[in-house]
């Protein structure tokens, strides 16, 4: 059986940390969770924690950075081979409405927590947040009888207040949701 290198073993320590960090911030927020209950969470002492993260500020920027290019990425792919603006807008509707089902937990932290930021770190997530901006609003361009800001903004509410609202099992699947908001933002636009 081969063996696990140190490199391989920091990495899983680290993924457990962060997962223990999401839920803890999804549950009380980052100024509600404290280092200790992180560390608890995923077997480690407080102490070990920092050998992996220099702060919980630390783990919070990885997991909205992290988390707000996996929204990028997906919303690139979305659009990604369509050819007409009507599909190319649904697929992008879509994509977004369903990572914030699909990751309801994630997309909580990465956007209601945002303030919790250094500066730099803030500064640094804001840049994809405006790249994921620009895809919507591409997305939203051929449709001249909206105002593409307007109607991005209004996108990207509906979609990230899912992630306040939305747990598995309930009423709609994430499929279900995607459909229904792709619907609704083809209606807003006069698509």
């Amino acid at each position: 059986m081969p063996r696990t290198s140190r490199a391989e073993q920091a990495d899983a320590t680290r993924a457990r940390i962060r997962d223990a960090a999401l839920a803890a911030f999804a549950e009380r927020g980052f100024h509600g969770t404290s280092t200790r209950e992180i560390a608890t969470a995923c077997g480690l002492s407080p102490a070990a924690l920092y050998v992996h993260y220099a702060s919980k500020e630390q783990v919070l920027h990885e997991i909205s950075l992290a988390g707000h290019r996996e929204v990028l990425g997906r919303v690139r792919e979305s659009v990604a081979g369509h050819d007409d603006a009507r599909q190319r807008l649904r697929a992008l509707v879509s994509a977004y409405v369903a990572f914030h089902a699909e990751r309801a937990t994630l997309a909580r932290v990465i956007n209601y927590e945002l303030a919790a930021l250094a500066e730099d770190h803030r500064l640094e997530v804001e840049a994809v947040r405006r790249d994921i901006d620009e895809v919507l609003r591409a997305g939203l361009a051929p449709f001249t009888a909206v105002d593409t800001r307007t109607a991005a903004v209004a996108l990207e509410s509906l979609g990230i207040d899912i992630a306040r609202w939305y747990r598995p099992g309930g009423r709609w699947t994430p499929q279900t949701l995607a459909a229904s908001y792709v619907d609704l933002a083809v209606r807003m636009v006069g698509a």
